[in-house]
């Protein structure tokens, strides 16, 4: 065979691959724990997607809980995860650091290393109670956003990674005990319940130095259980931590301090802490530290 004949032949096998991906790969697909769509666990369908793909796919998620351990690969993007109600579709794991020593950050029920992707109607839940630290969502993506989601836990429940990443949550749930909010990701919360569970930190932020935002919560609600009485709005995992409640609701279990300086008066330096706009029980500014900025 000659060379054009060589050539002629690749390009002709080129040019099939693409009718052969489109009978393997689905633009939508249905998970039923019962049996009744195309998978019965998240873990099958993201088998079904295709990698680097320039178009999007739907994951509808049918009311269940699915007892997954889930990694969304990086090579996943434009997928938009919908469960049927948030009350009912749940996701649900149970490490924790202490279990064959796996340190918190293989403890996540799932992680998220794509990049566009929406998940709405959802509960990510780590269910492994008060033993220390235990992720429920962890994230390495960036362009992703939670509507609708509960993020159930107790000790560090969202860890929100990546030096670059930007996410979004809005009308989100998402409780815990200590640091539940942590990491250094730019986050925005609009809309959102902050519940906590215990005595202790809301977020503990690690924002880089170089980068401008970290988390943000706008017109939230802090809110915790009836026991619960001195909670911080937060402390500095990492020094330039960033952190802002912008006219949120607060309720009586904010102490006045406000933040904590993780027994570092170093942190007091270079810690990015704003307030502003807050209203309820907890709201008032009078005694927050002095070096955190309010309005």
């Amino acid at each position: 065979m000659n060379m054009k004949k060589i050539l002629l032949a690749a390009l002709l096998l080129l040019a099939a691959i693409p009718s052969m991906h489109s009978a393997e790969y689905m633009r939508e697909i249905t998970v039923a724990a019962d049996g009744s769509g195309d998978f019965k666990t998240i873990t099958e369908a993201l088998e079904a997607i295709r990698a680097y793909m320039d178009y999007r796919v739907t994951v509808n998620i049918k009311n269940g809980e699915y007892h997954e351990k889930l990694i969304i690969p990086s090579w996943l993007e434009n997928v938009d995860f919908i469960g049927e109600d948030p009350e009912n579709t749940i996701i649900t794991y149970n490490d924790y650091a202490k279990l064959d020593n796996m340190g918190t950050f293989r403890t996540y029920t799932m992680r998220v290393d794509g990049c566009d992707m929406t998940f709405k109607n959802l509960t990510i839940r780590n269910n492994a109670g008060r033993v220390g630290q235990a992720v429920a969502l962890h994230t390495e993506g960036t362009g992703l956003t939670f509507e609708n989601c509960r993020f159930l836990g107790d000790q560090d429940t969202l860890f929100l990674a990546g030096h670059d990443s930007e996410l979004k949550f809005d009308d989100c749930y998402v409780e815990g005990t200590t640091d539940f909010i942590f990491g250094p990701a730019t986050a925005f919360f609009s809309d959102c319940e902050i519940h906590s569970k215990a005595d202790s930190y809301i977020t503990a932020a690690s924002t880089p130095q170089d980068v401008e935002i970290g988390f943000v919560f706008r017109n939230c609600r802090l809110t915790a259980d009836p026991n619960v009485k001195k909670v911080y709005l937060g402390r500095p995992w990492r020094p330039y931590a960033y952190t802002a409640f912008i006219d949120c609701e607060m309720d009586g279990h904010i102490t006045p301090a406000g933040w904590d300086n993780w027994r570092n008066p170093d942190n007091e330096k270079t810690a990015r802490y704003i307030e502003s706009g807050s209203r309820g029980a907890g709201s008032d500014t009078a005694r927050r530290v002095s070096w955190a900025r309010t309005n």
